[in-house]
């Protein structure tokens, strides 16, 4: 049990986790777990559930969605409840699972547990909404929905982490091998957090539909697509944009034609980023759980919380404490953006 307990105000990072397993490799990241913080009285419409800690330098407070709820709505939500109850929260980080978009043909190798990162660009922070736009003259689609560009913060821990690992590896191997040794049920636990093998990471072709149960013992070989091998297992770390909409993609087609629609930058497919485009200043961070087809299943699912987890905990490692202090709250970038879409 934690013992350790620390004031509301003493929390400065929001991290929000959609599902258990998120949760669950979210909290095995602290370095140190706190009690119910002083000062903090849960509102009755609150509907978070919310663990704490350290890391590092950084007091963090974990949200976690409702349970059975998923989706946008949900996700700005917690946002919004995280905000009101821990209002001296500076940055924010979405941290979980989410779909592949793979082009090996364009050198675009992406594997199951690797890490793909919201890189902000241009107009846009990283996170794309691929459902929300209007229809133009011509039928061209002119797309709204587009997640604020993160904290200068964050931007600048961005810029820092790629910079080192360019020179040097990942924290995540060494980051994961942790939190196993703290948490071994995590290791013994059936499609664990464990990496899940080269064996059960099959690609196959967009136009070929998975063959009989949950696994793809009954799939066609022949339509797997041939990937050059790995010299290592440890998860590669992929920055560009992430698609978010109201679904769960595990069709290839849709899949591709989201591709298509986003553009070349597009590494990954999930459902809750849009959610925070206007209520939540953070960064999303996604586990590569499936390829967004209809091969998807849950065997990939922990190992793949967890590696965005570890991944999390590295860049808030290089965060600098005094930068941190510095930032605006988020709770008052969020009330800017709110009056901003009203006028």
């Amino acid at each position: 049990m934690a013992t350790i307990r620390k004031c509301r105000d003493d929390y400065t990072v929001g991290w929000i986790a959609a599902l258990p397993i998120e949760q669950a490799a979210a909290t095995a990241m602290l370095d140190e777990e706190h009690s119910w913080p002083e000062g903090f009285s849960k509102p009755p419409h609150d509907s978070n559930s919310y663990a704490w800690g350290r890391i590092k330098d950084k007091n963090v407070v974990i949200a976690i969605l409702p349970a059975g709820t998923t989706g946008k709505v949900s996700a700005a939500t917690t946002a919004n409840q995280l905000l009101a109850a821990f209002p001296q929260v500076r940055i924010g980080l979405m941290v979980g699972i989410g779909g592949g978009v793979p082009r090996p043909d364009d050198d675009v190798d992406i594997r199951l547990g690797d890490i793909v990162v919201s890189q902000p660009s241009g107009t846009h922070g990283g996170v794309v909404q691929y459902d929300l736009g209007k229809a133009k003259v011509g039928g061209a689609f002119e797309r709204k929905g587009y997640l604020s560009a993160p904290p200068r913060t964050l931007l600048t821990a961005l810029a820092k982490i790629q910079g080192q690992h360019e020179r040097y590896p990942s924290s995540v191997p060494q980051i994961l091998a942790e939190m196993l040794e703290k948490n071994p049920r995590m290791r013994s636990k059936t499609a664990g957090y464990t990496y899940q093998g080269k064996e059960n990471d099959r690609l196959f072709q967009a136009s070929y539909a998975h063959i009989g149960a949950r696994t793809c013992k009954d799939c066609d070989p022949t339509e797997e697509v041939r990937r050059d091998g790995r010299v290592a297992t440890d998860p590669h770390i992929h920055y560009g944009i992430i698609a978010s909409g109201d679904i769960v993609v595990k069709d290839a087609a849709f899949r591709d034609s989201v591709l298509d629609e986003v553009g070349d930058d597009c590494k990954c497919v999930e459902m809750e980023a849009a959610g925070l485009i206007s209520d939540f200043p953070c960064i999303v961070i996604r586990g590569i759980s499936d390829y967004a087809d209809s091969h998807k299943n849950d065997r990939w699912h922990r190992y793949a919380a967890a590696t965005a987890a570890a991944y999390a905990k590295e860049l808030l490692g290089i965060i600098e404490g005094e930068d941190l202090k510095r930032e605006t709250r988020a709770m008052n970038i969020m009330q800017n953006s709110t009056l901003d879409h009203s006028t």
